[in-house]
């Protein structure tokens, strides 16, 4: 029982902290992209995904 009772005071010793703030987004949502948009976005995934790697800048 003594083991059970140091589990329970061992949690409610470190309570959970509040939420973020930037967890809870009330504002306006993104907007969904374009089919232009789309297509461009695979065709550079694309590209990225066939070219070599380089050093790092």
């Amino acid at each position: 029982m003594s083991s059970t009772q140091r589990e329970v005071d061992h949690v409610l010793a470190y309570p959970e902290p509040p939420a973020s703030p930037i967890w809870h987004r009330h504002g306006a949502k993104a907007r969904p992209l374009t089919d232009a948009q789309k297509k461009r976005n695979r065709e550079l995934l694309d590209l990225a995904q066939r070219k070599p790697r380089t050093a790092a800048a």
